[in-house]
């Protein structure tokens, strides 16, 4: 996992002395960074976007920044990677949520003191299989047929969303069955 320094990056790109995440145009100035950052990283990467030291984050900004990242990540501009979010407090993850359900998208984020939290906008079933890869540390579509007695169809159906929601990590793993894909938590 590559950790991005918002505070770092608001210093670099705006100069301004805040540590507060407002307005759009500041908002598509770290977007923009951000970008040419994340063309740099490898397919595969996990880039934790890191809150810690931000004060506020208004919602024109956690929409220009958050929003449109995970709206382009999900339509594969940047290629095979994953955006997470780390150190929210309760106030930005509040404004973050909001930006991802008018898009009707959602990550999955570290909250301060550690509690992973899924934000924004995802259906019931695959919350429940969202957290269920994460508390097992990885699944495939057998073992969460096995685990909530689901088809095997719909066992895989439900983790290829996640993938293409880009919620999830796929790797291939050769078994006695032969090879199959195996889903793991982006955090």
């Amino acid at each position: 996992m590559i950790t991005y320094n918002l505070y770092k990056l608001l210093k670099e790109e705006l100069g301004n002395g805040s540590s507060d995440l407002v307005t759009r145009p500041s908002g598509q100035a770290i977007r923009e960074r951000i970008e040419r950052d994340i063309a740099k990283e490898k397919d595969g990467e996990v880039i934790a976007l890191d809150f810690s030291r931000i004060g506020i984050i208004d919602y024109s900004c956690a929409d220009e920044i958050v929003a449109k990242l995970i709206s382009r990540l999900v339509s594969g501009e940047y290629g095979d990677k994953y955006i997470i979010l780390t150190g929210l407090n309760d106030n930005q993850k509040e404004n973050i949520e909001v930006a991802l359900e008018r898009k009707d998208l959602a990550l999955i984020a570290e909250m301060k003191g550690g509690a992973k939290s899924i934000i924004g906008n995802l259906n019931n079933y695959l919350k429940e299989t969202l957290e269920l890869i994460i508390k097992k540390g990885k699944l495939t579509a057998g073992e969460l047929s096995d685990s909530l007695k689901l088809p095997a169809n719909t066992s895989g159906t439900r983790l290829l969303n996640l993938y293409k929601k880009k919620l999830v990590r796929r790797i291939t793993e050769i078994r006695a069955e032969g090879r199959i894909w195996v889903y793991l938590p982006c955090l």
